[in-house]
Protein backbone atom coordinates (compact mmCIF):
# COMPACT_ATOMS: atom_id res chain seq x y z
CA UNK A 1 0.00 0.00 0.00
CA UNK A 2 1.66 3.40 -0.81
CA UNK A 3 1.57 6.26 1.86
CA UNK A 4 1.99 9.85 0.98
CA UNK A 5 4.58 11.13 3.39
CA UNK A 6 5.72 14.57 3.41
CA UNK A 7 9.00 14.73 1.91
CA UNK A 8 6.87 13.33 -1.34
CA UNK A 9 4.55 15.73 -0.53
CA UNK A 10 6.57 18.85 -0.64
CA UNK A 11 8.62 17.89 -3.05
CA UNK A 12 5.49 17.46 -5.49
CA UNK A 13 4.37 21.20 -3.77
CA UNK A 14 7.77 22.82 -5.61
CA UNK A 15 7.30 20.36 -8.58
CA UNK A 16 3.54 22.50 -9.28
CA UNK A 17 3.97 25.33 -7.72
CA UNK A 18 7.51 26.48 -6.65
CA UNK A 19 8.85 27.73 -3.80
CA UNK A 20 8.20 31.53 -1.97
CA UNK A 21 11.84 32.51 -1.75
CA UNK A 22 11.08 33.36 2.15
CA UNK A 23 9.99 29.82 3.02
CA UNK A 24 11.80 26.57 3.92
CA UNK A 25 9.66 23.68 3.21
CA UNK A 26 12.55 21.19 4.68
CA UNK A 27 11.81 22.36 8.29
CA UNK A 28 8.46 21.28 9.97
CA UNK A 29 5.55 22.52 8.19
CA UNK A 30 2.91 19.67 8.73
CA UNK A 31 1.11 22.44 10.84
CA UNK A 32 1.71 25.88 8.91
CA UNK A 33 -1.11 27.02 6.92
CA UNK A 34 -0.59 27.21 2.87
CA UNK A 35 -1.22 30.69 2.83
CA UNK A 36 1.82 31.10 4.96
CA UNK A 37 3.64 29.04 3.23
CA UNK A 38 2.97 31.30 -0.26
CA UNK A 39 0.33 28.21 -1.57
CA UNK A 40 -3.14 29.45 -3.14
CA UNK A 41 -5.71 27.32 -3.95
CA UNK A 42 -4.89 26.60 -7.60
CA UNK A 43 -1.72 26.00 -6.36
CA UNK A 44 -3.48 23.45 -4.40
CA UNK A 45 -5.67 21.88 -7.25
CA UNK A 46 -2.20 21.87 -9.33
CA UNK A 47 -0.95 19.35 -6.09
CA UNK A 48 -3.30 17.64 -5.80
CA UNK A 49 -3.41 16.58 -10.13
CA UNK A 50 0.22 15.48 -9.39
CA UNK A 51 -1.01 13.29 -6.13
CA UNK A 52 -4.06 12.02 -8.06
CA UNK A 53 -1.45 11.13 -11.34
CA UNK A 54 1.04 9.76 -8.82
CA UNK A 55 -0.46 7.98 -6.89
CA UNK A 56 -4.13 6.95 -8.46
CA UNK A 57 -5.71 8.92 -5.79
CA UNK A 58 -8.97 10.35 -6.57
CA UNK A 59 -8.91 13.74 -4.55
CA UNK A 60 -12.57 16.27 -4.90
CA UNK A 61 -11.42 19.65 -5.20
CA UNK A 62 -13.69 21.26 -2.79
CA UNK A 63 -12.01 18.46 -0.34
CA UNK A 64 -8.54 19.61 -1.86
CA UNK A 65 -9.09 23.71 -1.37
CA UNK A 66 -10.78 22.94 2.07
CA UNK A 67 -7.33 21.44 3.43
CA UNK A 68 -5.58 24.54 5.14
CA UNK A 69 -2.11 22.72 6.22
CA UNK A 70 0.23 20.09 4.30
CA UNK A 71 -1.05 17.88 7.24
CA UNK A 72 -4.79 18.00 6.72
CA UNK A 73 -3.97 17.34 2.35
CA UNK A 74 -1.90 14.34 3.53
CA UNK A 75 -4.63 12.97 5.40
CA UNK A 76 -6.91 13.51 2.66
CA UNK A 77 -4.91 11.46 0.15
CA UNK A 78 -4.48 9.18 2.31
CA UNK A 79 -7.10 8.25 3.59
CA UNK A 80 -8.09 7.98 -0.59
CA UNK A 81 -5.17 5.88 -0.90
CA UNK A 82 -6.41 3.20 1.78
CA UNK A 83 -9.33 3.98 1.03
CA UNK A 84 -11.45 0.26 -0.40
CA UNK A 85 -11.63 0.26 -3.65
Amino acid sequence: MTILDLPTLTDILRECAGEDEDVELSGDILDVPFADLGYDSLALLETAGAIQRRFGAPLQDDAVTQAQTPRELLELANRALTAPA
